[in-house]
């Protein structure tokens, strides 16, 4: 099953699960026939990942903020994304963007969510994307005891719609220009519809597919994911080729 929508100058392309294999509450319905949206995109980091999403948005027409602690670095990373992009300071953040994009570390994530006003609900309403990769790089291990990342965001940034997304791809990946069956399918999850609607449309501005694989609670399973990534890798495989080939149309998946 597949909807499909317009965003900006790239088709965004959402697959469901299949009915009969799941019945998840945050399951993605797309409305169709939404056209030439763009959005101011705010990213909270300055790191690779924030860069590389920025400018694959910019080229898809968005507007891009970035912010951090460090103003020299917010400002060097807007020069990198280029275009109209805009280095802010953590108090204008908020005001100025209507999706939010996470894409800082582990150890600062309650700090910088709170620099940019999300302890007081600034981001309230807002779609917040964490990026987060909560994930010993040494051993695969997720570092949070318990939840996930995404969910220390919902908790800090309060009223903020959080989803889960693009931990699983480095920088480097973005955009995908390739043909559209080999395109990468990001993984997310969450719980309110429009904030996975909005995640989806980001998601096909980058070139890229979208499965929902649940609410915000399976987050702690796709940051996983990434420690088992690294596990594969560290042993010497191609991660790609350590899990099943299922083709999902088959009656047998």
């Amino acid at each position: 099953m597949s909807g499909s929508c317009r965003r900006s100058s790239f088709q965004c392309h959402v697959e469901l699960l299949p009915d009969g294999r799941s019945r998840l509450p945050s399951v993605l319905r797309v409305v169709p026939e939404l056209k030439e949206i763009m959005v101011n995109v705010g990213i909270l980091g300055t790191g690779n990942l924030a860069t590389a999403l920025g400018r694959a948005w910019a080229g898809a027409g968005h507007v891009i903020v970035l912010t951090g602690r460090d103003p020299e670095n917010a400002s060097r990373a807007a020069t990198e994304v280029g275009g109209t992009a805009q280095a802010v300071a953590p108090a204008d953040f908020a005001a100025r963007v209507e999706v939010v994009v996470v894409a800082v570390a582990w150890e600062g994530l309650a700090e910088a969510l709170s620099l940019v006003g999300g302890a007081d609900g600034a981001l309230s309403g807002m779609t917040v994307i964490d990026c987060t990769n909560a994930v010993e790089f040494a051993t695969g291990r997720l570092k949070p005891t318990s939840g996930s990342a995404a969910e220390l965001v919902a908790r800090v940034a309060r009223g903020a719609h959080v989803v889960k997304a693009f931990h699983l791809f480095a920088g480097a990946s973005w955009p995908y220009a390739g043909p559209r069956d080999s395109a990468p399918v990001v993984a997310i999850c969450g719980d309110q519809p429009e904030a996975l609607e909005r995640a989806g449309a980001l998601t096909g501005d980058l070139g890229a597919r979208t499965a929902v694989v649940g609410d915000l609670s399976s987050a702690r399973q796709l940051e996983e994911a990434a420690g088992f990534v690294m596990r594969v890798v560290a042993a010497g495989y191609n991660p790609r080729l350590a899990v099943p080939d299922v083709d999902p149309a088959s009656p047998s998946a």
